[in-house]
């Protein structure tokens, strides 16, 4: 998990990035799911070929998008 921000700032816990991979048949399924969730992340394709993605959320958002991730329909594993 990577946070961003500047040390003091509100927002130093605002950012978490976590990368992932699962099959690539799988990536939009993965896309469309937590779109669907709204508000608690984004999920970016980082490389198509190796299944690769990095799922962005807020550091209070997180646990549950996680939660709802284990129990998708598919494997995916936190790189």
């Amino acid at each position: 998990m990577k946070a961003s921000g500047h040390a003091g700032s509100p927002f130093t816990d605002a950012d978490v990035i976590i990368k992932a991979r699962l099959e690539r048949a799988e990536m939009q399924m993965l896309d469309k799911l937590v779109e669907g969730l709204g508000h608690l992340g984004v999920v970016t394709t980082t490389n198509k070929a190796l299944g690769e993605v990095m799922i962005q959320s807020t550091q209070q958002c997180w646990p549950d998008l996680k939660k709802a991730i284990e129990n998708m329909p598919f494997k995916i594993e936190f790189i």
